[in-house]
């Protein structure tokens, strides 16, 4: 039989609470309500830890209210934002060739960014099996194009587009919990909201999020927080620390069981003066309400300072208003103290109840309090049906979404774990490679985009999603990285044709990749180095034709030590000496000859050089005198300077003396040689009479006077 009525659940750390209403045209009108603490501590911190206490708890509320209703078999309930973890995540895209920007390409922006937080997630040292969450709901922080914050990216165009989103993930094991306690009462979960999406959707409708309000749920355990902005929901957070804590407070200060102290706790809302009550010992007292209060202020300074922290990291600003919801929010004081700790006006935090509340009728005075704000919220979301799961199928693979509203085709990708960048085929990769020294920039090819279908037919990413659609997705290609042959960037010049001792031979050009020979078919690659150029001097030419320029090295013994000389072959072109770097052109003769003996002076790397002597004028001619003596042998006979070296030859060198020329060493080089007849000979220096031991200088005229040219001049 199907269920009539509309039935939601708030599990919550104290109590249950089931709420029942039938949906109308407009609005849903309540009809049944009640409400069951716990036994025992079977929930701690909105997580449930004892599922048999917890499934009692809820078959309890459940029966009670079959009574009233009739038989209800499914229901609407909420996961505690406790196990929400919120991450802020970055993308950037490379749009230079995209054109302008569509909201396709928008929304692929965002689902790489909400996949760079999954990674975020899954590689996070303090989340323990981060595979096991999902994500269940994002907002867009800004979006950028080239560092200059945009609200959309659609109609732009660009080099790089960015975006920040702050996603939320819900662990599975909080779900299969519910499940578990719901099917051990006979219930199946029909819908899933959040609880502090449940309080905002009661509180602050889409028409009021465009204020930055923060709505913090007051429960037992924890503090949830959820602040909207600019239309949306923007993040949502938890304190580790709620009512509980005040309730540990007083039950500290005056010895009192847990249970006592939580009913101390709630009478000081009222108007009583004093307040009494029974410690563990049995000893009554009456206790002014003031000095309790004095008693708490540290403890619920304390929650108010956690709560603005996490208000303000999640917020990054002051807000414009706090709303304060759930049992907790009740606690003496925390208004205030909220207040001063976000350093807001006191008038702007405020505790609301669900007076009125759009799309629910008939609420009693009794429900009008904070603590019903979220179960009503669910009953809210159970007649709009927004918050259940989704079935759908992505490439053959079943999967369960968690709906929280406008699921897309993009959702699906998400949920699947395909990477949305893969369907657009990113381009090749460009490479550079540098030619005889001249860059050149080779572009990859554009990539081929990838298909989306649902149901056989194409749709976009933001394609709505139903429950029972099957999406096909097709990977988009990447373009190709070019390997392009040399012979593609550049002409390769003709060979030329030279005659070598009387052969011709044809010179192709000189090819290296990266200093290796190569050929002009080889493929090039990133950052590769070519040389390609014709030989244009005689060494190029000459190794080309597989003559390798080499010196003959002959061998001497010098002084009794070894030593080589080396010396290179003749070479002409086209009948003229020339050298290795000679220049070559087309149809020049060239020749190789022997290379001709070095002289021992070659060997020996001696020569006569004129600083070897000095010149003086001998009879008004120029002499050059030695100022050195040496001796030279080659296989100990005398030899000179210019004497050919015989290879293998022995040779000697010795230096005898140095010294400063005398007149007869004048006379000796000038070969100077007197005849008899000339008579009684006579030596000037610089004119004056001197004899054949005085030294001479550069520079100095010596003159042989003999009496015949005595006579010849009289």
């Amino acid at each position: 039989m199907k269920q009539q009525h509309l039935f939601a659940l708030d599990i919550g750390t104290r109590s249950v609470v089931g709420l029942v209403g039938t949906p109308g045209e407009l609005q849903i009108e309540l009809v049944a309500f009640e409400r069951q603490e716990h036994h025992t501590r079977a929930m701690l911190d909105g997580q449930i830890h004892d599922v048999t206490e917890v499934a009692g708890i809820l078959k309890a509320v459940k029966e009670r209210l079959e009574k009233k209703t009739g038989p209800l078999h499914k229901v609407a309930v909420a996961a505690a934002g406790r196990a929400l973890h919120t991450i802020s995540a970055t993308a950037d895209m490379d749009v230079y060739n995209r054109g302008i920007l569509t909201p396709n390409d928008e929304r692929a922006l965002e689902l790489t960014a909400i996949q760079a937080a999954q990674q975020q997630l899954a590689t996070s040292a303090n989340i323990l099996h981060p595979a096991n969450y999902y994500c269940v709901g994002y907002s867009v922080v800004h979006f950028a194009l080239d560092d200059i914050q945009l609200k959309s990216l659609v109609g732009q165009r660009g080099k790089t587009a960015a975006i920040e989103v702050i996603a939320t993930f819900l662990p599975r094991q909080v779900i299969d919990s519910l499940q578990s306690a719901l099917s051990a009462a006979g219930l199946e979960m029909d819908t899933l909201t959040l609880e502090p999406i449940a309080a905002i959707n009661v509180l602050i409708p889409p028409t009021m999020r465009h204020l930055n309000l923060v709505l913090v749920d007051v429960g037992a355990g924890t503090s949830d927080v959820a602040i909207t902005r600019d239309g949306t929901v923007i993040g949502f957070g938890m304190v580790p620390y709620a009512g509980d804590e005040i309730t540990e407070a007083i039950s500290q200060r005056y010895v009192l069981d847990f249970n006592v102290a939580e009913t101390v706790k709630r009478q000081l809302c009222g108007k009583n003066k004093k307040i009494s009550f029974t410690d563990v010992l049995g000893m009554t007292h009456k206790v002014a309400s003031s000095e309790i209060l004095d008693g708490i202020r540290m403890q619920v300074a304390e929650l108010a300072q956690l709560i603005a922290s996490q208000v303000l990291a999640l917020n990054t600003s002051t807000p414009q208003a706090v709303l304060l919801v759930g049992g907790g929010a009740l606690t003496p004081m925390l208004p205030e103290a909220l207040a001063q700790a976000l350093d807001i006006p006191a008038g702007r935090v405020g505790i609301r109840r669900p007076d009125t509340i759009e799309g629910i009728k008939n609420i009693p005075a009794s429900l009008c309090t904070p603590d019903l704000v979220t179960p009503l919220g669910i009953l809210n979301l159970a007649g709009g049906r927004t918050l259940n799961f989704v079935n759908v199928e992505v490439n053959a693979q079943p999967l369960r979404l968690f709906n929280i509203g406008n699921l897309t085709v993009a959702d699906s990708l998400l949920a699947a774990g395909i990477d949305v960048r893969t369907l657009h085929g990113r381009p090749g990769m460009g490479i550079t490679v540098t030619v005889n020294g001249e860059t050149h920039f080779l572009p990859g090819s554009l990539g081929q985009p990838g298909t989306l279908h649902t149901n056989g037919q194409p749709v976009k990413f933001d394609h709505p999603l139903a429950d029972g659609d099957q999406v096909t997705v097709t990977k988009g290609s990447s373009g190709i990285t070019p390997a392009p042959a040399l012979s593609e960037l550049i002409s390769v010049p003709d060979p030329i044709t030279v005659l070598i001792n009387d052969t011709l031979i044809e010179i192709a050009p000189i090819i290296t990749i990266n200093g290796q020979h190569a050929d002009t078919g080889q493929p090039l690659a990133d950052r590769d180095t070519v040389i390609c150029r014709l030989p244009s001097i005689l060494g190029d030419v000459l190794l080309s034709a597989g003559i390798q320029p080499q010196p003959v090295v002959s061998h001497y013994t010098v002084n009794n030590a070894e030593r080589a000389y080396s010396i290179y072959p003749v070479y002409t072109v086209n009948n003229e000496p020339a050298t290795l770097a000679s220049l070559i052109k087309n149809n020049d003769m060239i020749t190789t000859g022997k290379p001709q003996l070095p002289t021992i002076g070659d060997v020996l790397g001696l020569e006569q050089r004129c600083d070897d002597s000095i010149t003086v004028l001998f009879n008004g001619s120029p002499c050059h005198i030695p100022v050195h003596r040496f001796t030279i042998t080659m296989d100990d006979k005398p030899a000179t300077l210019d004497t050919p070296a015989q290879p293998g030859s022995k040779l000697a060198h010795h230096v005898i003396s140095q010294w400063s020329p005398l007149i007869s060493d004048v006379l000796l080089a000038a070969d100077y040689k007197p005849l008899l007849s000339d008579g009684p000979v006579t030596i000037l220096l610089n004119g004056r009479s001197t004899e054949y031991t005085a030294a001479v200088n550069e520079g100095d005229r010596i003159e042989v006077v003999t009496a015949r040219n005595a006579n010849t001049a009289g």
